[in-house]
């Protein structure tokens, strides 16, 4: 049954609290609860990473007092998401959020979930303004319109959604889990095979047994980009999916007086992220161009399989000493004195290519059960939006 709505700001007020963070002097360990965007997750406030403030600092911003009961939404980043301060937090201080206070004839149990629903949120990121992120304010949150039952089917909704709710976290949970320890259980094996030694194993360093060079970038890179189909290839981060082990195809081309500013790689050379995805390896299956976020492992193949050395560059070893090299620099990142240091452990060519079919049909088996538990975390997330859809349309 659809019942009557009501616009938001006829049952409660809203306080636009702006980003007014603390200085270093102002933050007291032993102080205040002080949240922000980060906090506030979907129904719920984040406690792990809740900084605090001193008294005096929170007297002076009383506009952003929040208490128990109320709802925080936020107002950059993650737009529009809710959630209810919980009574145990007690008085607390806030920046960068969307207060709403006072909820009369609505409860806000009831108004966190329509504010997380598909068209409370819906309806706040169609009114939301900013040119390159979206920013919640008090109008944009005013003008939503919420349907207004009775409060006893309110709670009845309340209970159904926090019973369903609490069942699918439970459901999400337990395939996050599984999840992890799948690429645990690979992780663990990887280790096991390739750390197991035998005759003719020996352990070098990558600087031994390939070459290593950084990429370069013209710059400014946007005077050097073409759609001209003889372009060549320009590599990014973007080009590589997260799960690919392969770079077949790029989406942007650089003419070729950027790429005497660059470096070529080849079909079979090996690419290492040092930002983003850190230590990622990346095997090339075109030609192109890398720019200086990528560092290039080539002339490999007298002393290594290509599918082994995916294999160890990939393993939670090589990463362990790619962070504790990098760990060291100003800036955290790869370049080609630290990434030449990492070892390897090397056996004998043939056994190389055994044990990369070995650990290949693992990581087919690996994958198939990620590829399960990701559909259903897909699934979950599909089953609590519908759920809200049917929440606030009457059909619940």
């Amino acid at each position: 049954m659809m019942h009557p709505t009501a616009r938001l700001d006829t049952l409660c007020r809203a306080v636009n609290v702006g980003h007014v963070g603390p200085s270093s002097m102002h933050r007291d360990p032993n102080g205040v609860p002080f949240l922000m965007g980060k906090n506030v997750g979907f129904g719920v406030i984040n406690h792990h990473n809740i900084e605090r403030v001193t008294e005096a600092f929170h007297r002076s911003q009383p506009k952003s007092v929040i208490r128990g009961g109320d709802v925080l939404v936020v107002r950059i980043g993650k737009s529009g998401q809710a959630a209810k301060v919980p009574e145990s937090l007690g008085e607390a201080n806030c920046s960068g959020l969307v207060i709403i206070k006072e909820p009369k004839g609505v409860t806000a149990d009831f108004l966190v979930y329509f504010l997380n629903s598909p068209i409370g949120r819906g309806h706040s990121l169609l009114q939301a303004r900013g040119a390159t992120r979206l920013t919640l304010n008090t109008r944009s949150i005013a003008a939503a319109r919420i349907p207004v039952p009775p409060l006893p089917e309110q709670k009845r909704i309340v209970g159904i959604l926090d019973e369903a709710f609490a069942s699918i976290g439970t459901a999400k949970a337990n395939a996050e889990r599984n999840l992890q320890n799948a690429r645990a259980l690979f992780e663990s094996q990887l280790q096991a095979v390739i750390t197991q030694g035998g005759p003719g194993w020996v352990q070098k360093t990558l600087g031994d047994v390939c070459s290593i060079a950084r990429g370069g970038s013209p710059r400014p890179i946007q005077k050097f980009l073409t759609t001209a189909h003889d372009g060549i290839n320009w590599i990014k981060i973007g080009d590589a999916t997260a799960s690919g082990k392969y770079i077949h195809e790029t989406e942007d081309k650089i003419i070729p007086e950027g790429a005497k500013r660059s470096r070529i790689v080849h079909d079979g050379d090996f690419l290492l992220s040092n930002s983003m995805s850190f230590g990622r390896p990346y095997i090339m299956r075109t030609t192109g161009c890398v720019h200086d976020g990528w560092l290039v492992l080539s002339n490999y193949a007298s002393h290594l399989d290509q599918d082994y050395l995916y294999l160890v560059l990939g393993s939670q070893g090589v990463f362990q000493q790619f962070d504790r090299l990098a760990a060291g620099s100003t800036v955290r990142n790869l370049n080609i004195e630290l990434a030449s240091r990492v070892e390897i452990p090397v056996p004998p060519l043939e056994q190389q290519r055994n044990v990369a079919r070995r650990l290949e049909t693992m990581s087919g088996e690996t994958e198939r059960l990620a590829f399960l538990y990701e559909r259903k975390l897909g699934a979950l997330e599909t089953l609590k939006r519908s759920l809200l859809h049917q929440a606030f349309t009457g059909q619940l």
